[in-house]
């Protein structure tokens, strides 16, 4: 009896010692974990440190951004996109467009400017004589009352008197406003540049020929002769030989 109840004492200590070894385990076990935690919180703590930090230097960043005006450059910025062939193309045709618009357009309005500068010239023209012809008419006039007044009277010297009158009024305003003068010839050399013999004879008074009378005068206009006068020349009867140029005795 008492070797059995030694013996199941023997088999009782074993069981008391694995009890205090697993208490022993499991204490260890808290230890570990309690310093793993510790571990953890230090790291998350200095973690927390690290992103606070990141996170003042990006405030402090986009507060130097915002003082300058100027931004970084980001990435996958806008590029210059190359024009595809056929978006080429539609452009050129489009320039072309244009310019031939614009061509057209021109042409148009150069042959207006034609149309219209050759209007002018024709107008011009035409009534370039209107003022000459304005002073002509009072000229009429004075011709038509002298008729009048001849058919009533029957006065012929009076008839004369005032056609003389209009044939000086006429001749004067024409010379002192327009510049057309008439010119006598009788008693000058001949000129051909100014004289058209119509009639012609001989005298032995004469040297060279000479104009005897005026058969139709001349006129000239601002100095140029504009009608050669029509005259009667009296040539001498021995005319001086002209000179032989170039010729020599054989």
């Amino acid at each position: 009896m008492l070797k059995h109840h030694q013996h199941g004492q023997n088999e009782e200590t074993p069981a008391g010692v694995q009890t205090g070894a697993a208490e022993t385990g499991q204490a260890e076990h808290r230890a570990a974990g309690t310093a793993e935690a510790q571990a953890n919180g230090q790291n998350g703590a200095s973690g927390g440190d690290s992103a606070a930090f990141r996170a003042a230097q990006g405030a402090e960043s986009a507060k130097n951004q915002a003082a300058t005006g100027t931004e970084q450059p980001t990435q996958g910025a806008e590029q210059a996109v190359e024009p595809t062939p056929e978006e080429k193309i539609a452009e050129l045709e489009a320039q072309l467009a244009e310019t031939r618009d614009q061509l057209l357009r021109k042409a148009a309005d150069f042959e207006n400017f034609r149309k219209r500068m050759n209007q002018e010239k024709q107008n011009a023209i035409d009534f370039a004589n209107q003022s000459l012809l304005l002073d002509i008419i009072p000229v009429i006039d004075d011709f038509e009352r002298a008729i009048k007044a001849a058919e009533t009277a029957k006065d012929f010297t009076g008839l004369l008197d005032g056609i003389t009158m209009i044939e000086k009024r006429l001749t004067s305003q024409l010379e002192s406003k327009w510049g057309l003068k008439r010119f006598d010839s009788a008693g000058e050399v001949f000129d051909p540049n100014r004289h058209e013999a119509l009639m012609m004879e001989k005298s032995p008074d004469v040297k060279e020929a000479v104009v005897q009378e005026d058969l139709i005068k001349g006129y000239t206009l601002k100095d140029r002769v504009i009608r050669a006068a029509k005259v009667k020349v009296v040539m001498p009867e021995n005319p001086a030989p002209a000179a032989d140029s170039g010729a020599g005795s054989l």
